[in-house]
């Protein structure tokens, strides 16, 4: 079985925002109020509260005089909260996730419906007292519903996000096709090559072009007086141009992927440390604007939707100190030398090319190493540093030397 999410834009009446807004602050409510209840129990017994626990709280609060507004929100909504704590848990102490933490009633809400939603028309029919929203469904909703997850953003727009189950499998992963390798960086946000062409495709850096508007925005909001309606109406105005950042990135991100997806078979990239890279002050803001991890996750699901292969290579592959015409490596490569030529076979090389060449031969390398075929022609690097790495979409894990010499 399959799984697909349709997001749909919402336009609610002032009376069901009303009640949205109601649904909002009760879930918020019992999830703060459950995880005050998990924490306590596992401070006095070691031991945390269980989904069934949890929800067996539910009746008796909505009999008290002080909690009963909760009987106004759809159980299931409450429900589905517990669900999602409890869930939150388990990532937790299996590794996966941090704390659960508390929710705030500023910023991003959410409610979640698993069940009795159905789209009519050019609505959505919410079960409970909220009824059928006015919607802006852009494609059409096959298979099954699953869940329906109610979300306004800070900038006060309703979306609703629609998951629907369907049958059949996503095709199986092949390798027969180009082979694209792609060096991401922020001069250029990727350089690709398909062992014979070299493309470029600019930076956009969509932050700077957003940041004197940002800037005199967020000067008109610090002057307003904390607390006022004035500055909570004002502060939509600066989530707006969040928004657009937000958008413009993520239109770019996934025109740029739905086309390297559909040019190519099998692409290759580099497993980078974004969360380390980060920590560099002076480049920070353009690392957390230009958007790789985003970049990398719309290949992986578009290329596994298509039946093609996403290639991580390691990180510490050295694909820029490499020269792709003989494997020699150097010492050193500074960030400001952008071209620079080979002392051993005399090549004048262009920094990113070189790298996405390189790149792309590591990938071909790895799948045959692996024991996959490989139509395209390359796959001759040899790096001295050549670590395991990560061949996602493959059922197949890859052993390959932990050190490999260089060829010269």
């Amino acid at each position: 079985m399959l799984h697909r999410a349709v997001k749909a834009r919402l336009y609610p009446t002032p009376e069901q925002e009303v009640l949205l807004a109601q649904h909002f602050g009760c879930a918020r409510w019992w999830w703060n109020f459950g995880l005050n209840k998990s924490i306590e129990s596992y401070r006095n017994t070691g031991k945390g509260l269980g989904r069934s626990a949890l929800n067996a709280l539910l009746p008796k609060l909505k009999k008290d005089k002080e909690t009963e507004w909760l009987g106004e929100c759809y159980s299931q909504v409450l429900q589905a909260i517990t669900l999602n704590l409890t869930t939150a848990y388990k990532n937790f102490f299996e590794g996966r996730a941090r704390f659960p933490r508390f929710k705030s009633k500023h910023g991003r809400q959410s409610i979640q419906y698993p069940q009795n939603v159905k789209v009519i028309g050019s609505c959505l029919k919410l079960p409970g007292h909220v009824g059928a929203v006015k919607a802006k469904i852009h494609r059409p909703i096959e298979g099954t519903i699953k869940t329906v997850t109610v979300s306004i953003d800070p900038s006060g727009k309703y979306y609703a996000s629609i998951l629907a189950e369907i049958e059949g499998e996503n095709p199986a992963p092949s390798t027969e096709g180009r082979v694209i390798g792609v060096d991401l960086g922020l001069k250029h946000f990727a350089v690709t090559s398909d062992g014979s062409k070299v493309s470029k495709y600019d930076n956009p850096r969509h932050l700077a072009k957003h940041e004197k508007n940002l800037k005199r925005k967020q000067q008109k909001l610090a002057r307003k007086q904390k607390g006022s309606k004035s500055r909570n109406k004002y502060r939509k105005v600066v989530a707006r141009v969040y928004e657009r950042v937000s958008n413009s990135r993520a239109d770019f991100l996934h025109k740029l992927s739905r086309k390297l997806v559909n040019e190519n078979q099998v692409v290759v990239v580099e497993n980078l440390h974004v969360k380390g890279m980060v920590h560099n002050h002076n480049l920070a803001k353009a690392i957390s604007d230009v958007g790789w991890g985003m970049f990398t996750n719309n290949l992986a699901y578009k290329l596994e939707r298509k039946g093609g292969k996403l290639i991580e290579i390691d990180r510490w592959f050295p694909s820029s100190k490499l020269c792709s015409n003989c494997y020699h490596q150097v010492d050193e490569m500074p960030l400001d030398v952008r071209e620079w030529t080979c002392p051993h076979c005399n090549t004048r090389h262009d920094r990113d090319g070189n790298a996405a060449t390189n790149i792309r031969e590591e990938g071909i390398r790895l799948l045959q190493a692996d024991g996959t075929s490989v139509s395209a022609g390359g796959g001759g690097v040899r790096p001295k540093v050549g670590r395991k790495s990560v061949l996602r979409h493959s059922p197949v894990k890859l052993e390959t030397a932990s050190r490999c010499r260089v060829r010269r």
